[in-house]
C-alpha cells in the first residue's frame, strides 16, 4: 500500500522535517534573491536557439526532394519541438520567469507547440499533480487514467493491456496530455458529468485543429511540390518529440524509490513534509550539460518537484544542495541513468498488467510500490522513529532500506 506515515517511512523525528523545511526554505529564498541578468540571458538564448532551429527546418524542407535535406530538416524541426516542449512551454507555464515581467516568457501568455491548451495543462499539471504529486487517488499523473503503476489500484481486467497502453501513450503522448484533463478516472466514478467533459473536448479540439493546421496544411503548403515530404516530416518531428517527453516524464515519476501516498497522509501535510513528500516521490536520471537542457532540466525531477517555480538552468546547482540535505537527514536521492530509470518504468507497467495475487512481493515491499510498514517486522516500533534501540542514535530511511535490503525478510502485510 502507499505511506500513510510519512514521518514513520522517511525514520524521521518532527524536529528533523522542521529543520529540512527550514533549509529547504532557504534554499528557495537564495534563488529567488539570486535571479537576475545571468537567467534571463539564459531563456532569451534558449528562445533563440529554439526558433531558429524550427526556422532552418522548415526552411530545409523546402527542398526535402533531396533525401540529405529531408534528415536535416526532421532533425531540426525534431529538436525544436523537443526544446519548445521541455525548456520552454513546460517551464515557462510554470511561471519560473515571470519575475522578468516580459510577456514574452511569461505563465499567462504563452501557448505552447502541442495539442494540449495551456489553460487546461496549468490546472491539471501546475495545480493537480504538483500539489498532490504521487497522493493515489487525488494525482491523475498516476497512471494518466489509463495505467496501472502502483499495487495501491484495484486491478481490473482491462488492466492486462497495461503495456500496449503505455507505448501507445508514448507514440501519441501529446494526444494523451491533451485529454488528460478530462480526467476520465472521475468520468469513471461520475465525480465529474460528461457535460463537464465535452465543454473540456471543445476547448482540446480547437487546439487539436489548430495545430493539424499548422503541420499539416499550412507548411506542406508553404513548401509547394514538396509538400508530401513536409507532411512525413512534420509528423516524424512530433512522434520524436513525444517519446521524448514520454520517457523524460516517466523516468521522473514512475522507477524504483519514486513513491505513492494514501490521501489521509496528505490530509495531515504541513509545509515541511510536502517537501518531504516531493522528494520521496521523485526521481532523477544523470544527465550531462546537453541532456539537461533538452530534457528542460528535468533530469532534476526531484529539483522540479520541490521549487516547480524556480528558473530550470538553476536546478544543477539546487541539486548539490538538496543532495547534500539527503546525506544529512539519510534520505533517498533517488536516481540512474536514463536507460535504467526507463527500464525500471517499463517493467513496473507491465508486470501490474496482472493481479496482485499472481506477483511476489508483498503491496508493502514492492520495488515500485512500498509504505512504512516495510520496516515493521525488521526492525520493531523504536526503529520506526529512527531510533536505534543498541546505540539511541537517529536512523535514517537510507540506512534502514539498506539493511532491509542486505537482510530481507517479510514485511508485515
Amino acid at each position: 500500500m502507499a505511506i500513510t506515515d510519512i514521518d514513520r517511512y522517511a525514520h524521521l523525528t518532527e524536529a528533523d522535517i522542521d529543520a529540512l523545511g527550514a533549509e529547504l526554505d532557504a534554499i528557495r529564498r537564495d534563488i529567488e534573491e539570486s535571479r537576475g541578468e545571468r537567467d534571463a540571458r539564459y531563456i532569451r538564448r534558449t528562445i533563440t536557439v529554439q526558433r531558429s532551429l524550427a526556422a532552418g527546418g522548415r526552411l530545409a524542407l523546402m527542398f526535402s526532394n533531396r533525401k540529405s535535406a529531408w534528415i536535416a530538416g526532421t532533425a531540426m524541426l525534431s529538436l525544436a519541438k523537443i526544446i519548445e516542449n521541455m525548456e520552454l512551454g513546460h517551464n515557462v507555464m510554470h511561471g519560473q520567469w515571470d519575475w522578468m515581467n516580459d510577456p514574452e516568457v511569461h505563465s499567462s501568455s504563452w501557448e505552447w507547440d502541442t495539442t494540449c491548451p495551456s489553460v487546461q495543462w496549468k490546472h491539471s499539471h501546475n495545480f493537480v499533480h504538483h500539489k498532490y504529486t504521487n497522493v493515489v487517488g487525488m494525482d491523475d499523473d498516476v497512471g494518466y487514467g489509463i495505467l496501472r503503476v502502483t499495487r495501491d489500484q484495484p486491478w481490473e481486467w482491462w488492466m492486462v493491456g497495461n503495456p500496449v497502453y503505455n507505448l501507445t501513450l508514448g507514440t501519441f503522448f501529446e494526444y494523451g496530455v491533451a485529454l488528460h484533463h478530462l480526467e476520465t478516472e472521475k468520468l469513471r466514478k461520475k465525480e465529474k458529468s460528461y457535460r463537464q467533459a465535452f465543454k473540456d473536448l471543445r476547448i482540446i479540439g480547437r487546439k487539436v485543429g489548430k495545430q493539424a493546421a499548422k503541420d499539416y496544411l499550412i507548411f506542406p503548403a508553404l513548401a509547394g511540390a514538396n509538400w508530401k515530404p513536409t507532411i512525413a516530416a512534420n509528423f516524424t518531428a512530433n512522434i520524436v518529440r513525444n517519446y521524448w517527453a514520454y520517457m523524460v516524464i516517466f523516468c521522473g515519476h514512475f522507477p524504483d524509490g519514486a513513491e505513492k501516498f494514501t490521501v489521509e497522509e496528505y490530509e495531515n501535510e504541513d509545509q515541511p513534509r510536502w517537501y518531504l513528500r516531493q522528494m520521496l516521490g521523485s526521481a532523477n536520471f544523470r544527465a550531462g550539460p546537453l541532456m539537461r537542457f533538452m530534457s528542460g532540466n528535468l533530469s532534476h525531477q526531484i529539483e522540479h518537484h520541490l521549487f516547480p517555480d524556480l528558473p530550470s538552468n538553476r536546478y544543477e546547482e539546487i541539486g548539490v544542495r538538496v543532495r547534500q540535505l539527503c546525506d544529512k537527514y539519510d534520505l533517498p536521492y533517488t536516481t540512474g541513468s536514463l536507460a535504467h530509470q526507463y527500464f525500471q518504468s517499463f517493467r513496473t507497467i507491465a508486470k501490474l498488467a496482472v493481479p496482485n495475487g499472481m506477483l511476489k512481493a508483498t503491496s508493502d515491499d514492492a520495488p515500485e510500490t512500498a509504505s512504512e510498514l516495510r520496516f515493521a517486522v525488521r526492525e520493531g516500533m523504536a526503529n520506526h522513529f529512527g531510533v536505534d534501540p543498541v546505540t539511541g542514535k537517529r536512523r535514517g530511511l537510507r540506512t534502514a532500506l539498506r539493511e532491509l535490503k542486505n537482510a530481507p525478510v517479510q514485511s508485515a502485510a
